[in-house]
Parts: C-alpha cells; structure tokens; sequence
C-alpha cells in the first residue's frame, strides 16, 4: 500500500485524487495533507481518511479542529504545516496540488527528504525549475507530472530514449474564449471566462486556460521536466481534448496519448507508476467522436502564450515575474478589479520593468516574487 501526502485536498486535482484514493482503498491511504480556508470540507476529508496530519492556511482554523478532533489527527497551520506535510515520515509519494508559487519551498523539502513527487503544481517549475530539477538530480528524486500533457509526453516516452525526440507538440483546447477575436475579448465577465469547454477545474487554472497562459507555463514546465529547447517545444489547438499530447521523434514517428478529458486518469498514473489499475468510467470511443481538429496557435491573438516563450528564453528570474505577474493579475480579475485583457497588459508591463537575475537562488526568487506581486497591484 502507498502511503499518500497531498498538497491542496479541497482544490480540482486534490478532490480528483481523493477520487483515486476512494476507489482503491487497498491500494492507497491518505497519511497527511493541507486545505487552505474550506474547512467545511476539511472535517469531511480528516472524518473519511483519517490522515495522521493535517494542515491548514490559518491558526485559528487549526485550533478548532486541533478541538473537533483531539486524538486522532495532528494539525498545524501555515508554512510550516505545508512543509511537514510534503516530508511527512510516513508518505511514500507526495502529491503537489496546490496552486501557485506557495508549493515551491514544500516541494524543494520533500526532495531533499527524499519524497517522490507527483507533481500538479506547475508555478513550481516555472518560478524556480533550474533549483528545482538540480535538487531532484542530486537527491536521485523522481518527478513524475500530472498535469494530462506532461502525463501524456511521460506516457509516450516509456520505452524509448530521449535521444531520440525531435519536438513535443502540447495540445491546447482554446479555452473559454477560442473562438473570439481579441475586440470581442473587450468586457468579457469574469463568469464568462469560468466557462471552460472541457474540462472542470478550479478558478485559477479556468482563467489561465482563457488567458492561454495555463499553456505558457506548460510550456516552461515541459521545458525543465523532459530538457527540451522551447523551439523544440510546439502548441497545437486541439478543441476535443483527445490528444493529451505527443511526441515527434527524428525518424518522423510520432508518438500521442489519447483518453477522455478526465484527470483522475494522469492522476492514478503518476500514484501507481510503472504500474496502471483498474479505471471506471467511460472510455474513449474515436467513432463516436468522429474528427478530431487541429490548429494552429496564434500568438498575437493569445499574447499570454507568447510571454511564456519570451521568459522561457529569457530564463533567470524572468519566469518567476511572469508567475507571479500572472498569479496577481488573474487575483485582481476574479475580484472584478481588471478586466480580462488588463492580465495580459500587466504581465507584459511587469516583464518590461524587469532587470533579469541568471541563476537566483531561492531568498532572491522569493523577494522577486513579492516585488512583482506588489508592483502590479500597485497598478490598479
């Protein structure tokens, strides 16, 4: 039995992956995790897994359920919370599905105690990949994705050697908003933007995906995890969400993963790998899709994907800017203070005021973090 560490329960990829715990329950066992604020939620989690720890944002959220369950859980708050539950002695695989730069630091943790990583927590790689993907390096710690287009290059590559990759071509779904100009894009509304085709996700990420930065900061992810140049790293609109992703090897083969738009799926796998279990539900049926359509992207209509390339290239400190430009623009709108098109201009003005730092350390990341936070929601 794998003994699990998860990172963000009460968000879309934690509530996905207490899914695949529910469902085989001789398989895996919740040993620790954190919650933000929903600490309604929180009761349910610690009275059906029972996990050894728990974490929450806030101290006085941790009293009361210190009070609510006084034998049979420990519960801490804050940054240190986070950390004891990505390290917790017992865990066998951490699971990182917080969202946004916070996962960072737990995550550098857990690798130097030696964890395994299925990782969600994209801004990780994106803030900090160089110290993260050396820690992993020198501590032989595997980082195994779950997000379904890193899941799906990670699929395709079993068995064969990296050598040998031409391109990886990362399919996009367009999001909220691909099949409006950028003039129609002018007063859109924050519920319009949480509209996704596809897939159910959590605020933040349904923003990114409209914005197509979701597929930027994949991009800078698939970067550091598979060590491939960003013009070898393609973006191809693909409006079913079929094609996960693919491989294109030099001898012209090109490898996909293909399945219905359903998390749990990358997520069981980065739990059981090498192995796979048993998935209920609907399976992937190509005559009754019927066609499948590819597109390509255009960066001037989706000027977020073109950010992450630019700061990919630029590298240094230029990622974090773009993280957390992005991280307290898509804030600001969700809180109806900036209109959509206002996340793209932010970013942009945040990247252009910046001095790039080759190769900052962690102390460095986080002060740039905090300054670009300030700087833009000094803007508004």
């Amino acid at each position: 039995m794998k003994k699990i560490s998860l990172m963000g329960a009460t968000g879309s990829i934690g509530t996905q992956t207490l899914d695949v715990i529910r469902e085989h329950p001789e398989e895996f066992r919740l040993t620790a995790m954190s919650v933000g604020k929903n600490i309604e939620e929180a009761r349910k989690m610690i009275t059906e897994f029972n996990p050894r720890l728990v974490s929450v944002q806030r101290k006085e959220d941790a009293e009361t359920l210190s009070r609510e369950f006084p034998s049979s859980v420990k519960v801490l708050h804050g940054d240190e919370g986070l950390v004891e539950v990505a390290c917790h002695q017992d865990a066998d695989i951490l699971v990182n599905a917080v969202l946004g730069s916070v996962g960072l630091y737990p995550t550098l943790q857990a690798i130097e105690a030696g964890k395994t990583i299925a990782i969600a927590n994209k801004e990780t790689l994106v803030t900090a990949g160089h110290l993260v993907m050396e820690a992993a390096r020198a501590k032989g710690t595997s980082l195994l994705p779950v997000d379904s287009e890193h899941s799906a290059i990670f699929q395709a590559l079993q068995g064969e050697r990296e050598k040998n990759i031409e391109k990886l071509i990362i399919t996009a779904s367009g999001g909220s908003f691909r099949d409006r100009t950028r003039e129609e894009l002018v007063g859109v509304t924050v519920h319009e933007a949480l509209n996704h085709p596809n897939w159910s996700m959590g605020a933040k990420i349904t923003i990114d995906s409209a914005s197509m930065m979701n597929k930027g900061l994949e991009v800078i992810e698939a970067h550091w995890l598979f060590d491939i140049p960003y013009d070898r790293i393609d973006v191809v609109q693909h409006r079913e969400s079929i094609i996960h992703s693919m491989i294109q090897f030099h001898d012209s083969s090109v490898m996909a993963q293909l399945g219905t738009p359903d998390m749990r799926v990358p997520i069981q796998y980065a739990l059981t790998y090498p192995d796979r279990l048993q998935r209920p539900g609907k399976r992937l049926d190509l005559v009754e899709i019927g066609k499948l359509h590819f597109e390509k992207m255009d960066l001037d209509r989706f000027r977020c994907l073109a950010f992450a390339y630019e700061a990919g290239r630029i590298g240094g400190s230029m990622t974090t800017v773009l993280n957390a430009a992005n991280e307290a623009s898509v804030a600001l709108f969700l809180d109806n203070k900036i209109s959509f098109l206002d996340i793209e201009t932010y970013i942009e003005k945040a990247m252009n005021a910046h001095q790039v730092i080759h190769r900052p350390d962690l102390e460095t990341i986080h002060e740039i973090d905090l300054e670009t936070r300030r700087l833009v929601s000094g803007w508004v």
